[in-house]
């Protein structure tokens, strides 16, 4: 039992999370058998199977789940430790995980992330993109250390910080643009194209339209605002796009743009960190930054 390493934890927590192999081993930067020599070795010295496999998924044994809830409460412990000793730096050194959502990800990294290395030279910056739940349960297990989604997150050991405000604009084919811009009612009536479920902009474009989350029948999902973009090209509907993404996704599409009416839909950005967070001078001064860079 004393054999047993932070290092196998942090394989075992990645499996855990991923069910996959291949994706813990990616996520972990190790290949894949040496992530199974681990995990075989920590299974060893526990006395039991942790995964069920499958041929394409694993599953946790009993053990197993017993095994992750002592794992993430340990490992967030040596996160703490870590941060409290790099907090009492003046520079940030080391890993710097950012977690953000696809629907920001691409738009405003090229944005940032030039300020961010200049400013923080010695820090390991990380990302990763991946939905808000997502990102919300990486923040409790300490696998991420703050995150930029939409708002509010109404989390209360979460710290919640804005960062802009930006509007939603109507997309549909070139051949509607002179047509009136529809309020939300009429939309209902229309063929919208949303992204697929588990995106927080799927819930919020359903809002504005008043649609309840549970319609499906004039509505089709997509996995990416590229995808939607592209058929709303190919004359199957009309969609809604956050402004930040109007340069990249339509640029290249035979698609019009239009605005609301007031008041037009929006969504606050904001960055998120556990309150508790030793970092959370450097995640203020942070987003300070960030802030300054997205201003018009």
């Amino acid at each position: 039992m004393s054999h047993i390493t932070l290092k196998q934890l942090r394989y075992f927590q990645a499996l855990a999370h991923h069910g996959h192999f291949g994706q813990a081993a990616a996520a972990s930067a190790i290949s894949q058998p040496a992530l199974s020599v681990q995990i075989k070795e920590l299974e060893h010295r526990l006395g039991g199977p942790l995964f069920e496999r499958e041929p394409r998924r694993v599953h946790l044994t009993h053990l197993g789940a017993e095994l992750l809830d002592r794992a993430r409460d340990i490992l967030k412990s040596v996160d703490d430790l870590e941060n409290l000793a790099r907090a009492a730096q003046t520079q940030l050194q080391g890993r710097l995980r950012i977690g953000i959502i696809p629907t920001i990800a691409p738009y405003l990294l090229p944005s940032i992330l030039t300020d961010l290395t200049a400013a923080y030279p010695q820090a390991d910056i990380h990302i990763r993109e991946t939905m808000t739940p997502t990102l919300i349960q990486e923040l409790s297990d300490g696998v991420i250390d703050t995150a930029i989604l939409a708002l509010p997150i109404s989390e209360p050991w979460l710290s919640e910080h804005p960062l802009f405000e930006e509007n939603f604009v109507l997309v549909r084919p070139m051949a509607e643009a002179g047509n009136p811009v529809p309020d939300p009612s009429d939309l209902q009536k229309m063929r919208l194209l949303l992204l697929e479920e588990g995106h927080c902009f799927r819930d919020q474009a359903l809002s504005f339209c008043h649609i309840p989350a549970t319609a499906r029948a004039k509505t089709l999902d997509g996995t990416t605002l590229s995808t939607l973009v592209r058929m709303v090209d190919a004359g199957f509907g009309v969609t809604l796009i956050p402004q930040m993404a109007i340069a990249s996704e339509t640029q290249s599409a035979n698609v019009s743009v239009a605005h609301f009416q007031d008041p037009q839909p929006s969504r606050a950005i904001g960055m998120v960190w556990r309150q508790n967070s030793p970092l959370t001078a450097h995640f203020e001064a942070m987003a300070a930054l960030i802030k300054t860079a997205t201003q018009p």
